[in-house]
């Protein structure tokens, strides 16, 4: 095992330490980061989506903003503006939002309007933002994690197509199993206990390490037949009357070529986690909910019968073959 692999496992094994029985989340969560994406995570309160990316940030040598989105937020407080000073030389002086940092957590994503939302664009998409026409380049190491509540729909603003696109990942966060969560009670209750206790400076692994593991992933070899079938497996969803009536009945609206892009990265990510060099089919078929979830639109039809998204990419998987 190389070194950067190895030192990825310790942040994974670390972050699962504080994370009890949500393994799967924070494995998309390193993902993600390995991928130089972006990701939605979708749960009910207190499930640890929070907790999940402030560990990441412990353990990482990595900056965390919180930005708590509500109805009242303005796009300036998240990219930030300009400030005027009349007895500087320069009048105006660019004072930095909370966006400009390592990790940012958007939490409750959808509480604010689009005016706002659309406000993390630029930054996810081109890792820049630009304020009264002047281009302010973020970090190298950036990540959005973006949180909202599947079931609360009063007060809330959809995300349009558009901007959940630009997520890498869509994640339903569930709860935990019964094990799992008496150790949580347990965990609590330690930390607790441990509270008054001088806090021990944690040894984090450098960001160095995220960017040499991105150099191995990028060599990865993905053969042409499994590029036809990520390819193929996109087209399915524009094209479903190909493959079956059903699929025809349930997808109104395909996956864009942001999906064969996210696809080809996640699975050469996958192999690389696995100790490959090369990505197989299952390497695809490990990542493709995740990827195609935010990116189809199911048919009013669907939604009727309860065919949820997890079913209709299943379906995906068992008509599409490998090339």
């Amino acid at each position: 095992m190389n070194q950067n692999l190895k030192a990825i496992r310790e942040l994974s094994e670390r972050m699962n330490q504080s994370i009890l029985g949500q393994a799967d989340i924070v494995e998309r969560i390193i993902m993600v980061l390995l991928a130089d994406g972006n990701l939605l995570l979708e749960g009910l309160p207190g499930l640890a989506k929070t907790r999940a990316i402030s560990s990441l940030a412990k353990n990482l040598e990595a900056g965390l903003s919180r930005i708590q989105f509500t109805p009242d937020l303005l796009p300036s407080d998240i990219t930030g503006t300009e400030i005027y000073q009349p007895d500087a030389k320069e009048k105006f002086i660019f004072q930095p939002g909370p966006i400009f940092n390592n990790l940012i957590l958007a939490d409750e994503i959808n509480r604010a309007p689009a005016k706002v939302q659309s406000a993390l664009l630029e930054a996810m998409q081109e890792r820049q933002v630009t304020v009264a026409g002047s281009t302010h380049k973020l970090d190298p190491l950036f990540m959005v994690m973006a949180t909202q509540n599947p079931i609360e729909q009063e007060g809330t603003y959809p995300l349009p197509e558009a901007q959940m696109d630009r997520f890498l990942m869509h994640i339903i966060v569930d709860y935990p199993d019964r094990d799992s969560e008496i150790k949580v009670l347990d965990l609590v209750r330690n930390e607790e206990n441990a509270a008054p206790k001088k806090k021990e400076k944690t040894i984090t692994i450098p960001q160095e390490i995220i960017f040499e593991a991105r150099k191995e992933i990028h060599k990865i070899h993905v053969s042409p037949g499994i590029q036809n079938y990520i390819v193929d497996l996109v087209n399915a969803t524009r094209t479903p009357e190909k493959y079956s009536e059903e699929l025809d009945l349930w997808i109104d609206y395909g996956a864009s070529p942001r999906a064969s892009i996210a696809l080809d990265k996640c699975s050469r990510v996958n192999a690389w986690l696995n100790e490959r060099d090369f990505v197989s089919p299952d390497d695809v078929r490990a990542v493709a909910h995740d990827i195609l979830r935010h990116r189809i639109v199911q048919s009013y039809e669907a939604n009727a019968e309860g065919i949820t998204k997890a079913k209709i990419i299943d379906e995906l998987l068992k008509l599409v073959a490998v090339a």
